[in-house]
């Protein structure tokens, strides 16, 4: 009489699984007729079940499968922002041009929606970009005068990242270059407007509508030298110091006066830069701006 054999789990209908079907000559039992492994989960010991669970490779697997953590998604606003920092320098942004939707940018560089709206979002801010509501309006290259340069000047000057007599220096290098570079370009539209403003500067009695005036007239002057740049940095640096300038003024105990001698050195300059006298200009230019701190602030 045969003897019962324990069955194996597993191994039903392998040849060689029984006694009465022996394999092939040459043929391993655990192998499949094609010499592959017919292995099943049941015949995986648990101990290298639970070391597979916990091998580097499946924890590397199942950590590319986590959300982006909040690093990588500022690598992905920092992404976007060079992108579209380097489209503009490379001139394939220029003015006027409509930008990829968000998530067609998203898409193309491999990053979040919020990542590329976060980029655009900054250069809004400094004024590169603008964005309209409505149907078809998107987003454009759109480079437009802002006070982008002055806000961050006045955050540096509340921090004590920069002084207003550094503020100050600069301003005078600033405006002397750009009162000489008036009087030889002499543009006539800035230097009208300066004038008009001049005008209106003498009737006016009131620290802050003159303070304004008094912006708007640095700013013709810069102008009329046809130099942007001086014009922006000159408005800048005015609205950087506009709030201490403004505390000073009222605290003077007597504004009239100032008020006179400011008027008087602005008759002064715009008399050098209409004779064409660069010199002059600058150098009036600089006695105003010096003058005018020293009272204020003493």
């Amino acid at each position: 009489m045969t003897p019962p054999h324990d069955h194996i789990p597993g191994t039903t209908g392998l040849p060689g699984s029984d006694p009465a079907d022996p394999a092939p000559d040459g043929v391993d039992p655990r192998l499949g007729p094609d010499g592959s492994s017919e292995t099943s989960p049941a015949d995986v010991p648990l101990g290298e079940v639970a070391e597979a669970a916990i091998s580097p490779t499946s924890q590397t697997s199942r950590a590319t499968q986590q959300p982006a953590s909040g690093l990588e998604s500022q690598g992905g606003f920092e992404v976007a922002l060079g992108h579209l920092d380097a489209e503009i320098l490379a001139g394939r942004y220029t003015n006027g041009t409509r930008l990829p939707a968000e998530r067609e940018l998203a898409a193309q560089l491999g990053v979040s929606r919020g990542a590329v709206r976060e980029a655009i979002r900054v250069l809004q801010a400094q004024g590169i970009l603008v964005s309209g509501t409505g149907r078809g309006a998107g987003t454009r290259v759109q480079a437009i005068p802002t006070n982008a340069m002055g806000r961050i000047l006045r955050l540096q000057l509340a921090l004590d990242l920069v002084s207003f007599a550094d503020l100050t220096d600069s301003r005078v290098a600033l405006e002397c270059a750009a009162c000489s570079a008036a009087a030889v370009r002499r543009e006539p539209e800035p230097l009208a407007r300066a004038k008009a403003l001049q005008d209106r500067m003498r009737a006016e009695l009131e620290p802050d509508p003159f303070n304004e005036l008094d912006t708007q007239f640095h700013v013709a002057l810069a102008e009329a030298g046809a130099n942007r740049l001086m014009s922006d940095l000159t408005v800048a640096i005015r609205r950087a110091v506009h709030d201490p300038i403004s505390r000073a003024e009222h605290a003077l105990t007597d504004w009239q006066q100032f008020r006179s001698e400011l008027v008087a050195h602005h008759d002064a300059i715009l008399g050098a830069i209409i004779e064409g006298d660069p010199h002059k200009a600058a150098r009036l230019s600089e006695n105003h701006i010096r003058r005018a701190y020293r009272l204020l602030f003493n």
